[in-house]
């Protein structure tokens, strides 16, 4: 602390209090008025679902704000760096720091420790409270706001390991119930086990599969022995899990770090297809925050220097380039989920393209 407290001056506070004050008072702005569109688009469903406000808050808008405040913190972060950067070049305030000796490069030193700030807050919220949060909001929205979309997945076939292979015809994920169910063990390449079952359902209390009208053939050698279990259940444990066969695309964002990890481990068993996605999810947590460094870089940059006009032309143009990061960003995902981009690089491209844009328009502002 007493280091901390001997390198930062008063004019660096002062940037840091404007900083972190712009960024959270413009945040919470934006929060509100996106709430407010949110509760009127979707007022329909909570009125005809006859849930009550406190159910709306704590089942829905508890999760939702949290993703909404993630969402937009790279869009305000450069909106609220850029307007009180640019509001004091129009004030002549950064002129006298650097004719008073303090380089440029030391000028951005209390940019970045907001930056950072801003960054280990990101990275937490990412890490260990986005994953519970999203549970909230995309379980309501699966619930209530899609109802009528699609829940079941068809024709599935997943490898559980290097023995056993599974096959259902369809999954429906709102009673988590498959139908035409069958799984297959092999020891090389002879077949040792086959079973059948019309029904299998997951039973969260036992945390197991339950089997209805099933049969099993057990295969050793030229021997058989047939197993009938028409009319009857039985329960059994497998390595896979409800999620497994989610028709929702917003799966991946409930998974705790743990799960995301386990899930990536069995899909390099499984081969199901959804290891961009997962990897995607996974580097997206860590190195998303990232873009807090890089858009501080930029919009101080853009608006050190005093122009006619005041703070409209820098916050225009900040908030284009906020938009074209979001854009860029949405645009490396498409590729990465559907056209076999790699996702570390996909989640990249943004950040060092827009790292370079800020390094060369650091190159060009005034000092």
């Amino acid at each position: 602390m007493n280091i901390i407290k001997g390198r930062i001056k008063i004019i660096d506070w002062y940037i840091i209090s404007k900083y972190l004050g712009t960024f959270i008072y413009t945040l919470t702005l934006f929060i509100v008025i996106i709430i407010i569109f949110d509760l009127s688009e979707k007022l329909d469903d909570f009125l005809g679902a006859n849930l009550t406000f406190w159910q709306v808050i704590s089942l829905y808008y508890a999760g939702s704000i949290p993703f909404y405040v993630n969402m937009l913190s790279p869009l305000i972060n450069f909106i609220a760096v850029i307007f009180f950067t640019a509001k004091m070049a129009d004030q002549t305030e950064i002129v006298p720091i650097l004719s008073g000796g303090v380089s440029f490069n030391r000028f951005l030193l209390p940019y970045f420790i907001s930056a950072f700030i801003i960054f280990a807050a990101n990275l937490a919220s990412n890490l260990y409270i986005l994953p519970y949060t999203n549970q909230l909001k995309n379980s309501f929205e699966n619930n209530y706001v899609k109802k009528n979309d699609p829940s079941s997945k068809s024709n599935i076939h997943m490898k559980l390991d290097d023995h056993t292979f599974i096959y259902m015809d369809n999954f429906d994920n709102k009673t988590k119930t498959g139908t035409r169910f069958s799984l297959d063990n092999f020891n090389g390449d002879e077949l040792t086990k086959k079973l059948v079952a019309d029904e299998i359902k997951w039973d969260s209390l036992k945390r197991s599969w339950t089997l209805r009208n099933y049969s099993v053939r057990n295969v050793k050698g030229l021997k058989e022995t047939f197993i009938s279990g028409a009319s009857l259940t039985k329960d059994t444990v497998l390595d896979m899990r409800p999620d497994d066969f989610s028709a929702y695309d917003n799966i991946f964002e409930n998974l705790s770090n743990k799960e995301l990890s386990d899930k990536i481990k069995k899909e390099k068993i499984r081969g199901s297809g959804i290891m961009n996605d997962l990897l995607f999810e996974q580097y997206k947590r860590y190195l998303h925050p990232l873009s807090a460094f890089v858009l501080t870089l930029i919009g101080v940059a853009l608006s050190s220097r005093k122009v006619r006009g005041g703070v409209g032309l820098p916050l225009g143009i900040g908030i284009l380039l906020s938009f074209g990061y979001i854009v860029f960003n949405q645009f490396a995902k498409m590729f990465s989920l559907k056209g076999g981009m790699p996702p570390l690089l996909a989640v990249l491209a943004p950040t060092i393209f827009f790292g370079l844009l800020g390094l060369y328009l650091l190159r060009k502002a005034p000092k």
